[in-house]
């Protein structure tokens, strides 16, 4: 069912006026944005006629804009992506271990967001890799995957780093001279987690901090950050080697929560942090003239939930904060499941741990038979009657796309 209010009708609503006011400080990005989510599903795009065949229901659909920052368009993709993971899982638990930077990092994060954003995940995954491997703590090669969001609850930016994480790790089999390295077929041992325990969280938060902040020096270093604005004397080395020096003395945020129990229940997990953006179309409330309406919860109060009013130039300004640049992956694999070798190595374990091969994935077809396979939505059915639909016609779309209206409240 179609929410009563979607971000799409915001910005047609107020996307030209907020063009207009705002447009000198938008870049390609947000305005590619913006453009696709107010186009998504509309006769801008084309699309085709469907009628069924036995009664004289007839359907228009129009094409997505498959932009990856629209709300109404990721439910297909991270569908396809869990199923694509089933593959991966492995029964044993997994942890949830997120990364956080401070504001003073998020403010340069920002303006350079494809070199910070790609340093959250260098460090974060350096520091896992490196405190899992310490034979103090586990002494094994461990395998994760990391997914970056930027935003609160509140849509303000905040860049940090969901890493889901299997309970243990490869490590060369005891009491072997030349033990081939962890995860080969000549050898190896799994090493399981203690029971409800990752890695010291004060452990990985100090390490997390040290490399982060070696690697934002060297970019500094090499002339790869840029800074506007308030933060303009940032770009003079003395004001730089201050901030970072008040960066090593403040506490870095990292916290795990409890494992999860079965690997269905780790994958129902993931589907919550993919293929997500800013915020989702049911959690807007109402829109008028000024104004826009959403739920949000407060963590620093018992993750309360209340309802936010903002300007409606202002919400849309916090939605585009979130855009990523094009090309950057803010999902990524380590370790034993990065992939040029994940097969061979989950191979292993799961000899290692005695575990059948995993379930077939379903592939292929058009969308309605992945929508049908992965999702259990049959756009072949009439909603009528239960008879086949067929395409009769296509609606081309046009060479100079129309701004598509808003008609929610009749204006």
């Amino acid at each position: 069912m179609r929410p009563a209010l979607e971000v799409a009708d915001i910005f047609r609503r107020h996307g030209d006026a907020y063009r207009a006011a705002h447009g000198a400080h938008m870049g390609r990005v947000e305005r590619r944005i913006m453009g696709a989510i107010e186009a998504c599903r509309t006769a801008a795009l084309g699309g085709h006629v469907e009628a069924c065949e036995d009664c004289a229901h007839r359907r228009v659909a129009y094409n997505s804009c498959r932009n990856r920052h629209c709300p109404k368009c990721q439910g297909l993709s991270r569908a396809e992506w869990l199923a694509e993971r089933q593959a991966d899982l492995l029964a044993v638990p997994y942890f949830h271990v997120v990364f956080t930077v401070p504001a003073e990092v998020a403010a340069i994060a920002f303006h350079n967001k494809a070199v910070v954003y790609a340093m959250l995940f260098q460090a974060a995954a350096e520091t896992l890799r490196t405190i899992a491997a310490d034979p103090r703590h586990l002494g094994a090669e461990i395998g994760f995957i990391a997914i970056l969001h930027t935003w609160g609850q509140a849509l303000t930016h905040h860049p940090h780093v969901h890493c889901v994480v299997p309970g243990g790790g490869l490590a060369p089999a005891r009491g072997e001279e030349g033990a081939s390295p962890a995860g080969t077929d000549n050898g190896g041992r799994w090493v399981a987690c203690r029971p409800n325990f990752f890695l010291p969280i004060h452990v990985l938060s100090r390490l997390y901090r040290r490399r982060f902040l070696e690697h934002l020096q060297t970019a500094f270093d090499a002339g790869r950050l840029r800074f506007f604005g308030d933060l303009a004397p940032l770009a003079q080395r003395p004001a730089f080697a201050h901030q970072v020096e008040r960066l090593r003395k403040i506490n870095w945020v990292v916290y795990a929560k409890p494992p999860f129990g079965t690997p269905d229940q780790v994958l129902a997990y993931l589907g919550r942090y993919t293929h997500r953006v800013a915020i989702a179309n049911s959690r807007l409330v109402a829109m008028d003239k000024t104004r826009v309406r959403f739920r949000w919860r407060d963590y620093r109060h018992h993750n309360k939930a209340k309802v936010m009013v903002l300007d409606a130039h202002e919400f849309i300004r916090r939605f585009l904060l979130h855009g990523l640049p094009d090309g950057f992956h803010r999902i990524r694999h380590y370790g034993f499941l990065a992939n040029g070798h994940r097969r061979g190595k989950l191979d292993l374990i799961r000899r290692l741990l005695d575990q059948g091969p995993p379930e077939a994935i379903r592939r292929g077809g058009d969308y309605r038979k992945r929508l049908r396979d992965l999702m259990g939505i049959d756009l072949s059915r009439c909603p009528c009657c239960g008879a086949t639909m067929r395409v009769v016609d296509t609606l081309p779309r046009p060479r100079s796309p129309p701004r598509p209206p808003f008609h929610r409240d009749g204006s």
